[in-house]
């Protein structure tokens, strides 16, 4: 079952422009139809900081957490569930949201950045960063894709695709040139409420902007030739200002129909407290409930003990999922991916605490954890200088501390600092264990990072499911009907294959 989402969430002051300006003729085009010349862009931006997040922290989150054996469907009371996901059925029809409600989000950053004159410098610089955020998401799940004609409204229905690498060169430099804004900022109106994220503190963005930039180089980290020098001098120019702590969207969420939360309002309660469908529906995969629990795991082939487990228990699994019924122990218990109901134990776990915390919890940017993991990859690969197992150790702390159990850190930390694939001093691949540690915390924030992670790494090597048809994951998703419909002179031609075989271009080995 091929899960599709549309969430409406009332923005502030322009939400409803947002909401009624879908276009189901051209993804490319912009949702919006006002011009900055009839709207302002300090009157743009709220809406525009929300407009992707619903898709991104739903639906492509989701996808991550089914690809990297994190999630399941709950088979004892749902038939089919995930099964495309499962059996790695990856056609033009499979998540067409993903392009096309992320393409659709970006539209108000570009109508933002082309407002004519200097005075919302600083509102155009967030709009870079953010611009550059969601693309990097295209060209990591799809590869080239239109961005130098993309987003331009009306004016260009068939923009022309480009190439892959240049488009991330060119995000780079739009960070750039937000970060060189910010250092002229008051030069510029500044930024106040309308920032539902820093509320103005340009220094907040400052510091994503950096983040960002190094989760861009990083993902290039195992080319050679000319990338290699390229890397260097941007590596070196990189101010080391990164999140150090969760960098959050709220617009100020409430308890009202398309005002809540969307992780809430698609995984949580109704505004009546009645629990959603995925609320009963996603359960932990049998591989994360084990994994977490140090435990040893059952293979593709239902050999019990075939895969050793660490042999250290993580409390963030009692975070990450509330306790099934009747269960003895912490509860936590998951099935199979891929499982038929007469191999899935009886109950089941649903999300926890750590994942549902209200109707009006924020949502995540940057969480401080993934900066941390990231700069700890930076430091082990000798790109910037510092303490890689610090950073690594910050990492783990980060997601103890956002999951709600920060008291368990440190003594997770010390037993699990010998264990391969998940301690530093027991991980003689020391990439293999932050690339684990970074699939942990990612769970229900961020997945599809540790899917873009294992493509590009290789790890963490997590299984396939039980009923999955190829022998690998996708390197790529393919580019939607739709594409092929209203754009057919410029999108690349493509084969069910090339999911399986045609990489994205950092993705070398």
């Amino acid at each position: 079952m091929k899960k599709y989402f549309k969430i409406g969430i009332a923005l502030l002051f322009i939400g409803a422009a947002f909401n009624s300006c879908e276009s189901s003729l051209d993804i490319n085009e912009s949702e919006v139809n006002f011009t900055t010349d009839l709207v302002s862009p300090d009157l743009l931006l709220a809406g525009a900081i929300q407009a992707p997040r619903a898709q991104f922290e739903v639906t492509t989150s989701e996808l991550g957490s089914i690809f990297m054996n994190q999630w399941a469907g709950d088979i004892n009371n749902v038939t089919g569930g995930f099964q495309d996901e499962f059996r790695l059925n990856i056609t033009q029809n499979f998540y067409t949201s993903i392009w096309q409600n992320l393409y659709r989000g970006m539209g108000t950053y570009q109508a933002i950045i082309a407002t004519p004159g200097d005075e919302y410098s600083n509102h155009k610089a967030i709009s870079r960063i953010l611009k550059s955020y969601y693309f990097q998401y295209i060209i990591d799940l799809y590869g080239d894709a239109p961005y130098s004609q993309a987003l331009q409204g009306g004016e260009v229905l068939t923009p022309a695709y480009d190439d892959a690498q240049t488009v991330y060169r060119a995000l780079v430099e739009d960070i750039n040139l937000a970060l060189d804004t910010f250092a002229n900022s008051g030069d510029y109106l500044p930024v106040g409420t309308e920032d539902t994220v820093f509320q103005g503190d340009l220094n907040g963005w400052a510091q994503v902007a950096n983040t960002l930039k190094l989760r861009i180089l990083l993902r290039q980290s195992e080319m050679g030739g000319e990338t290699a020098t390229y890397l260097a001098t941007e590596f070196a120019s990189l101010d080391n200002n990164f999140v150090t702590t969760d960098a959050t969207l709220n617009p100020g969420y409430v308890n009202e129909a398309n005002r809540l939360n969307p992780f809430w309002a698609n995984y949580g309660f109704d505004v009546a407290g009645n629990p959603t469908f995925d609320r009963d529906f996603i359960v932990p995969s049998e591989y994360f409930e084990k994994f977490l629990k140090g435990d040893n795991q059952t293979d593709a082939n239902f050999n019990v003990g075939s895969l050793p487990g660490t042999g250290v228990n993580d409390t963030r699994l009692e975070r990450f999922f509330d306790p099934a019924s009747g269960v003895p122990g912490n509860g936590v218990t998951g099935v199979v991916q891929g499982a038929e109901n007469s191999q899935a134990p009886t109950d089941l776990s649903e999300p926890g605490p750590g994942l549902l915390r209200g109707f009006d919890q924020d949502s995540y940017i940057f969480t401080a954890s993934e900066s941390f993991f990231l700069q700890a990859e930076a430091i082990e690969r000798g790109y910037i200088s510092g303490d890689a197992k610090a950073m690594f150790e910050a990492g783990i702390t980060a997601s103890f501390n956002l999951l709600g159990n920060p008291g368990d850190a440190a003594a997770y930390i010390l037993a699990s600092q010998n264990a391969n694939r998940i301690g530093w001093n027991g991980s003689s691949n020391k990439i293999e264990a932050i690339m684990t540690q970074k699939w942990i915390a990612l769970c229900g924030f961020n997945a599809i990072e540790s899917f873009i992670d294992y493509n590009r790494t290789g790890f963490p090597d997590v299984p396939l499911s039980v009923i999955a048809e190829r022998p690998t994951r996708p390197v790529r998703l393919l580019y939607p009907a739709s594409e092929f419909s209203t754009n057919s002179g410029n999108v690349p031609s493509q084969a069910t294959s090339d999911a399986f075989s045609d990489k994205i271009f950092w993705d070398v080995n």
